[in-house]
């Protein structure tokens, strides 16, 4: 995570500038603007941008575009919805890079990367949740939650993994033996961060929770 502007070569950085733009425009144009009539949830949505920001500051690594962070992406979604987090995750990349995390080139590559795969895990899994599985809290809590938030570091890790080997910045030997491993260890504490503060917000601030409803989930059960 975390790509620099000289690991790839330059056709992959223009290629994720021609996809981001449309993406986030699209968030932009069909993001739930008018839930923010209500302060508090403007500010909740800022704040997560700030928390965000000092949490994938704090990043380990050894070598260039493998460093890894807790992400907190699955939070964001299951509150504020894909388009929310899309554009509330594109203004943390944007704090980092203007505070010299990475290049402004490699800016788009890197929203693909950490926010656009985290963001598609959450909203595909929430998906397949609300359409199979039985709407009850724990469901809600330990499905969306907790093992959601580890899919969606995960699968950022193997597409890192994979965007690497096939640019060609990395052999695969080594990132299946010295990267990927850690991704599995990431995605346990991503799990219970996640899982612990989405039972908080369903608990003591539903209403923080786009994607629960009380009606569904709490109602005769």
């Amino acid at each position: 995570m975390n790509l620099p502007d000289t690991l790839l070569g330059e056709g992959w950085y223009w290629a994720a500038w021609a996809v981001w733009v449309p993406l986030f425009a699209r968030s932009i144009w069909r993001a739930p603007w008018l839930r923010f009539k209500d302060s508090d949830l403007f500010n909740v949505w800022l704040g997560m941008i700030v928390l965000l920001t000092l949490i994938w500051s704090m990043k380990a690594g050894v070598k260039p575009g493998l460093s890894m962070h807790l992400l907190g992406a699955t939070v964001f979604t299951l509150s504020f919805g894909p388009h929310l987090a899309f554009v509330g995750l594109s203004l943390v990349l944007l704090g980092i890079c203007l505070n010299g995390g990475f290049d402004i080139f490699a800016y788009a590559i890197n929203v693909l990367l950490m926010a656009g795969v985290a963001i598609l895990v959450t909203q595909t899994m929430y998906r397949i949740v609300v359409r199979y599985l039985p709407r009850n809290f724990f469901v809600y809590v330990f499905v969306n939650g907790f093992f959601t938030a580890a899919l969606s570091v995960i699968g950022v890790g193997i597409v890192a993994t994979l965007l690497m080997v096939v640019a060609g910045a990395y052999e695969w030997e080594y990132l299946a033996n010295e990267y990927l491993p850690y991704f599995l260890l990431l995605g346990f504490s991503e799990a219970w961060l996640s899982g612990m503060l989405i039972t908080l917000f369903v608990i003591y601030r539903p209403n923080w929770i786009v994607t629960f409803d009380d009606a569904s989930y709490l109602a005769n059960k």
